[in-house]
């Protein structure tokens, strides 16, 4: 009983919080999240010392001690300029889009639309991924996004209302597939966004920062079952604004042995995904345990 009175009492002092920050431009509510982002890095221990674990084990080699406490801080600051942004999605639309993403490579959906199969969009939790939706339907393309309740139901419903204000509309991943199916089958966008440990989905073990990861297989089961392409992408932010950065679609191998495909196949659009981590490592969000599920 203590937790759902404490669970409500955040919940309303969050959305008192978001008002003020919609009130704000968005260069400012920036530049506040900042020491925001800061402060949660100091006082949220668990999951500072969870990032820092994870930075430790994937560039123990290659970075200090400081350097990953620098990085483990700016991921911080990464997810509090995120929030602000989110808050501020119904400002966003089609007139002024262009000033706060910049997209590379959008050629490459459009072929996967003229196809006429469906596109899987693969995300991970990286720079301000829920800019990548909305920037989609912004720009008129059609689609759903494949999304996971939170724990909270009125977060639950907060955060999909400033998602539908740019109607970007989510199927539970727990849902039918089915549902997936479908959407693929009428020529729209499948968002999934893969690149956690989730124990409750069927999954593989990948090579992932040189340690065995369990990665969900979902992404390219969809992908055979519906001939689809699968292409990354991933919104980098900059110094000013973002860039939605289009990939290639994933060159998929058949030989026929269906368990070791999916491995192999996994692994191809999981090493896109690290790729990127190391690029920008504060920009992916490291208090998640991805390395939790061990083999047996």
């Amino acid at each position: 009983m203590r937790y759902r009175y404490r669970r409500y009492f955040l919940y309303y002092l969050g959305r008192v919080f978001a008002f003020f920050v919609y009130l704000l431009p968005i260069s400012i509510g920036s530049r506040m999240a900042v020491l925001l982002g800061r402060c949660a890095y100091l006082i949220l221990p668990k999951y500072r010392n969870t990032a820092i674990a994870n930075l430790q084990a994937a560039f123990g080699r290659e970075k200090s001690r400081r350097q990953i406490r620098r990085i483990a801080r700016e991921v911080f600051v990464n997810l509090a300029k995120s929030a602000c942004e989110v808050i501020n999605f119904p400002k966003i639309n089609e007139k002024n889009i262009d000033r706060f993403v910049r997209i590379e490579g959008i050629e490459r959906v459009d072929r996967s639309f003229a196809a006429g199969k469906g596109t899987i969009i693969l995300a991970s939790h990286f720079g301000n991924w829920e800019l990548l939706g909305m920037t989609f339907r912004v720009k008129g393309y059609p689609g759903v996004t494949i999304g996971r309740k939170i724990y909270f139901y009125k977060y639950d419903n907060f955060l999909n209302k400033l998602r539908k204000s740019h109607d970007v509309n989510v199927i539970y991943r727990d849902d039918s597939p089915r549902k997936m199916l479908k959407t693929l089958k009428d020529n729209r966008i499948l968002g999934i966004v893969a690149d956690q440990d989730v124990d409750s989905v069927d999954g593989v073990f990948v090579n992932f920062f040189g340690a065995p990861a369990y990665t969900p297989a979902g992404p390219v089961m969809l992908a055979r079952a519906s001939g689809a392409e699968m292409i990354p992408c991933f919104v980098i932010r900059q110094k000013n604004g973002h860039i939605l950065k289009i990939e290639e679609p994933i060159k998929f191998v058949d030989t026929g042995n269906k368990e070791d495909d999916l491995v192999t196949n996994t692994q191809r659009w999981s090493d896109v995904v690290e790729s990127y981590i190391r690029r920008y490592p504060e920009q992916w969000v490291w208090m998640h345990r991805r390395w939790k599920t061990q083999k047996a």
